[in-house]
């Protein structure tokens, strides 16, 4: 059913099971960003851009000092969150539309860029930009691509490719697609945007038979 849905109806339907799923972003992930976020605080106040139901938002609270949001255009994704999180702010809203001035410190992301079509990003970024202070941190991990013919590549351009046969003979369509979220595009994208990027190793996620790392976080500061 939540495949046959809309991105934010099917959001809704799954939200009283998502932290039961493999889709919520595992306690690892998470446990990782915190700790190399940690050392470039403190921070003020932080966002958690497509929150789900929250767990990015509990990183925040861990790092910022003061207001902590998180936005979510699923109002059954927010519900859970409330549930979950009832002192923190959540907001529902569009983050292609964020209604929110310059003021945080520190914005984050997991696991929901695949929902944003390759020319959504420039504006999806133009937003993050817009709610960030100057010297504000936009924060996200990003996976190595799988290596080509390996399984974890085949069963990636399998479920892209499935979904885009999905979309072309149903409506509404449901966004999600894995292999379309690379790092040399988004840093160009980021940049593009004004941020200033860099990005460093999530050393906690492990190494490739190569020696590079696993999972990386990328680091898009608002100029100060």
């Amino acid at each position: 059913m939540q495949a046959l849905s809309s991105i934010e109806h099917g959001y809704d339907l799954l939200a009283p099971k998502f932290d039961e799923t493999p889709f919520r972003t595992p306690a690892g992930v998470l446990d990782a960003v915190a700790a190399a976020l940690e050392p470039l605080g403190p921070f003020g106040s932080g966002v958690d851009l497509c929150c789900g139901t929250g767990a990015g938002a509990g990183v925040l609270r861990g790092l910022c000092e003061q207001r902590v949001v998180g936005v979510d255009f699923s109002d059954g994704m927010l519900r859970a969150a409330r549930a979950a999180e009832p002192d923190l702010d959540w907001v529902r809203a569009d983050v292609r539309r964020l209604p929110f001035r310059p003021g945080f410190d520190l914005a984050v992301s997991f696991g929901a860029f695949g929902h944003f079509l390759p020319g959504e990003r420039p504006r999806l970024f133009a937003q993050a930009y817009g709610a960030l202070r100057p010297g504000g941190l936009f924060a996200f991990p990003i996976a190595a691509p799988a290596r080509v013919g390996s399984w974890p590549y085949v069963a990636l351009w399998g479920f892209d490719a499935a979904m885009r046969v999905r979309n072309a003979l149903l409506r509404p369509t449901f966004v999600m697609y894995y292999r379309t979220f690379q790092l040399p595009v988004v840093r160009q994208e980021l940049e593009q945007a004004g941020f200033e990027v860099s990005t460093v190793p999530l050393t906690a996620l492990g190494e490739l038979p190569d020696g590079s790392p696993r999972c990386r976080m990328v680091l898009a500061r608002r100029p100060g």
